[in-house]
């Protein structure tokens, strides 16, 4: 490719949320707030969240079955009520986990004039707010379908941003700006080997606060490890 035009590409920085830029799990820890919020029992709730949560470090979650499981409880309360409850997650949780090691990383990536977006498996109603208190306005998440009032149905709306749906969903981002993976200069951070194919098709991956599994792959392929929190990760 010409260097004129490589000079012309737009740069995306790639972010993963989970244990990449927070140091714990949006989704999971979700589950557990509704539980201490007296949503759901505390005791089975608990058992098949980890059960869930487990699945996914294994790289075998059935995220349909996961996202009916992990919306029910919203669902049902409705949205003033689902509102009211994100509001309180975000000061009592997640705003304690958003740490300057990782504003600064994103505003390098400002700094320098990338396009920032956060691509994430947790869906969209746990994850734009956390988007937006970040200063990410660029959010590609699990999308939930809706139901003729606009509420949520516990279902998944088009593919799951997981796995190689991270990429195809990407694409679709890309597409839909008349752009192509020749036409940009992208750097990925991930913590998770379920974030491989992304992490293949990028130009710079990164590993970053990285899974056991997916370190050895980093250290094997030479690609860059980031530590972002050391001893904060979950």
């Amino acid at each position: 490719m010409p260097s004129d035009h490589s000079a012309q590409r737009l740069r995306l920085a790639l972010f993963d949320l989970d244990h990449t830029l927070l140091p714990l799990d949006s989704d999971y820890e979700w589950g557990e707030f509704t539980s201490r919020i007296g949503w759901t029992d505390p005791v089975e709730f608990s058992r098949r969240n980890q059960a869930f949560y487990d699945d996914y470090v294994a790289g075998r979650l059935d995220v349909h079955d996961y996202v009916r499981f992990a919306t029910e409880a919203v669902r049902l309360r409705g949205a003033a009520a689902a509102a009211e409850a994100h509001a309180q997650f975000m000061r009592d949780v997640i705003g304690p986990a958003i740490h300057d090691q990782a504003r600064a990383l994103l505003q390098r990536h400002v700094d320098a004039g990338d396009q920032v977006l956060i691509i994430t498996a947790t869906n969209e109603f746990i994850t734009r707010p956390i988007a937006q208190a970040l200063g990410v306005r660029e959010l590609i998440a699990t999308e939930l379908a809706r139901d003729a009032d606009g509420w949520i149905t516990g279902e998944i709306q088009g593919e799951p941003c997981m796995r190689a749906g991270k990429v195809r969903r990407m694409e679709d981002w890309l597409a839909a700006r008349g752009l192509s993976w020749q036409d940009v200069d992208s750097t990925f951070y991930s913590d998770s080997m379920n974030d491989v194919p992304l992490l293949e098709k990028v130009n710079r991956p990164v590993a970053t606060n990285p899974d056991a599994r997916l370190r050895a792959l980093a250290e094997q392929r030479g690609w860059p490890i980031l530590e972002l929190f050391a001893a904060e990760k979950q």
